[in-house]
């Protein structure tokens, strides 16, 4: 889960932040995918084992499913309320 305790988060927001300010990732899917892959071969390690791959599969589903809920759910939902339930 990303919920870090503060000290940790500082630290690595004020790592990402040089990252995050100078790479136009928002227009280029590409980029993010690109980054996110350099982070999981990093985390991987020098001796990979199915454990380790296992492990950053689920962090990367985790992070799918909190964006999924704490992000997209409200866009679809003023979505739905701006232009009608197709249910």
């Amino acid at each position: 889960m990303p919920y870090i305790d503060e000290v940790q988060r500082n630290v690595c927001d004020s790592l990402l932040k040089e990252l995050l300010d100078k790479v136009c990732y928002k227009t280029k899917t590409g980029i993010l995918n690109y980054i996110i892959t350099k982070i999981l071969l990093k985390a991987v390690g020098q001796t990979p084992t199915y454990s380790r791959y296992n492990e950053l599969v689920g962090v990367l589903e985790c992070a799918k499913m909190e964006l999924y809920r704490r992000v997209i759910v409200e866009y679809e939902e003023k979505k739905r309320e701006k232009n009608g339930d197709v249910y």
